[in-house]
């Protein structure tokens, strides 16, 4: 496997737009990137590099991550993410029904309930314990803001260990709940009044002499941030709309990114827009890094890195001013405040994001043309698939009405 590699039927893969008659799609493991499934004994599971043709394949997202890495490499550069998922722990009832797992979490306001902790330990204890098994740092895991809703976060490192990482975490998570006859869910959002499940990219930039390029104590706005940094953060600024179809993917996506009160069950932020630990904005700056807080654990994390590698990259490239931070909740703002601050809203629905990416020359250049077309081809399946289904809100709603 690590020489020749072992051998898939391409065209049997979605998305890989490949043909009966192609060559067979190889993937060349990665021997480093050996692990354990510490569930299922003497099992393990390794990544690769997809080839076709004796050559990388770009449809392969990894290798598309990997090809924007190289260009941070060229420049004696390395993008360091952490990535933060949120997920539910949820189980069916006797009538079908979707609940939570822990039938005692029913506080209005479960955030960092220690008990949501303590009545899931089973599940937290096995996941904590099959991911330092493989070398995975866990340092924080809570109970997030609904019920059966939690958050495991492991330390940052280079962007494609990170995205294999995360990777490996979901699907310990799925099949450490499997087990125990759970279900573990990265839907992006379960109800209407139910808080969604982000997926949070912590981005930092490191030289090769391991100097943190996006910190610079001498900042005057004391976000500690660069001159690189703010030009980064331009740059995911300018294609944030576009941005938004790759760290948002799914139709479901957009019940997640919602405005509201602060009361409204969403933590999303949907301006585009960026402040010093400001949760309501699209980016948030935790002194000295960059927080993007717009995408989803429906994400590719392959995908949705090498597309904020490519926004960031052009803004240094093209040397972008960053618009001004903004420290107002943008919760408390009307519509009107909102655009008399001149912020811009991300798309609302699949649809929308998906033009953004279509008009996008400089990410479609960056992720590839072939991979671009075939992403917004497989996306618009969905949302045609979506749009003309008959929902229960309708069916509700109009049954009688007329």
């Amino acid at each position: 496997m690590s020489e020749g590699g072992a051998g898939f039927a391409g065209g049997a893969i979605l998305g890989f737009d490949m043909q009966p008659n192609d060559p067979e799609f190889m993937v060349v493991a990665d021997l480093a990137t050996l692990t354990l499934l510490p569930w299922l004994p003497g099992y393990a599971c390794v990544r690769g590099t997809g080839m076709v043709g004796g050559t990388p394949y770009p449809l392969d997202p990894r290798n598309v991550l990997a090809k924007q890495t190289m260009r941070l490499k060229e420049r004696g550069l390395r993008f360091m993410t952490g990535l933060e998922p949120e997920f539910y722990l949820l189980k069916k009832d006797s009538e079908g029904r979707v609940v939570p797992f822990d039938s005692t979490d029913t506080l209005d306001k479960p955030t960092y309930d220690y008990q949501g902790i303590t009545r899931n330990a089973a599940f937290l204890e096995g996941l904590y314990d099959a991911l330092t098994v493989i070398g995975l740092d866990v340092y924080q895991i809570d109970h997030e803001d609904a019920n059966g809703q939690f958050e495991l976060n492991f330390k940052y490192d280079e962007a494609l260990k990170s995205a294999d990482s995360m990777q490996f975490f979901k699907m310990a998570a799925k099949e450490v709940a499997n087990n125990l006859g759970a279900i573990c869910s990265f839907l992006p959002k379960l109800s209407a009044t139910t808080t969604g499940n982000g997926m949070h990219v912590h981005c930092s930039l490191v030289d090769d002499e391991g100097n943190y390029l996006f910190h610079d104590a001498r900042d005057p706005s004391g976000m500690g941030l660069s001159k690189t940094a703010y030009q980064f953060i331009a740059g995911i600024i300018e294609h944030a709309s576009a941005l938004t179809a790759l760290l948002c993917p799914s139709v479901n996506s957009y019940k997640r990114l919602i405005t509201g009160t602060p009361q409204s069950p969403s933590w999303a932020p949907v301006f585009i827009a960026y402040g010093d630990n400001n949760r309501s904005a699209m980016v948030r700056i935790p002194y000295g890094r960059i927080e993007v807080r717009i995408g989803d654990s429906s994400m590719n994390p392959y995908l949705a890195t090498a597309a904020i590698i490519a926004a960031g990259l052009d803004g240094i490239d093209r040397e972008l001013q960053a618009p001004s931070a903004h420290s107002v909740n943008f919760y408390d703002l009307s519509p009107k405040q909102v655009d008399e601050l001149e912020v811009a809203r991300l798309p609302e629905n699949l649809n929308e994001a998906l033009k953004a990416l279509e008009a996008d020359s400089i990410l479609t250049d960056a992720l590839g043309e072939r991979l671009v077309a075939s992403f917004l081809g497989l996306k618009r399946q969905e949302w045609n698939a979506y749009h003309r289904a008959v929902s229960e809100w309708e069916i509700n709603r109009y049954l009688t009405f007329y």
